[in-house]
């Protein structure tokens, strides 16, 4: 026959702590800091569609030189660190309708995971480079204030 004891103790008081260094740090900048250290290629663009951080990897497959000079640039637009084109053959510019459904853009107005293709014209190279972008929203207090982006090439 089977024997069982039983003790009781006093009740379980969790001790006081002081706040984590995580908490005091923006969900941004955690994605960001892991982006930089990635394998992976991929990218965060805060709210006004500038690059927060981008893996070597992206840089190298995107043609965006040094990682640390894309920070800060505007993602598209004049000055902005990607040419996309559209599929055409002659590889024309894309139009605002277009620009606003890629999935990094597209992520932060919809506040929704989005996935694409996108036909991006590297700085200074004739040639063209398809890739397959799934872009995921990042929220603080509530919000969506940035979009982490991955991207894939497109072999053909």
């Amino acid at each position: 026959m089977a024997h069982v004891e039983l003790s009781l103790s006093g009740a379980f008081v969790p001790q006081a702590r002081t706040p984590d260094e995580s908490e005091f740090v923006s969900s941004v900048d955690r994605w960001a800091a892991t982006v930089w250290q990635a394998v992976e290629p991929c990218l965060v663009i805060d709210s006004a569609f500038r690059i927060v951080a981008v893996s070597p990897s992206a840089s190298d497959l995107l043609g965006l030189g040094k990682g640390l000079d894309a920070v800060g640039q505007p993602l598209l637009g004049g000055e902005g660190a990607l040419r996309l084109i559209d599929f055409t053959a002659g590889g024309g510019d894309l139009t605002e309708q277009e620009i606003e459904k890629i999935p990094p853009l597209l992520a932060l107005t919809s506040e929704r995971l989005a996935r694409g293709l996108m036909r991006v014209q590297p700085t200074d190279e004739e040639s063209h480079l398809t890739v397959d972008a799934i872009a995921a929203p990042l929220s603080e207090a509530g919000r969506v204030v940035a979009s982490l982006t991955f991207f894939s090439a497109i072999r053909y």
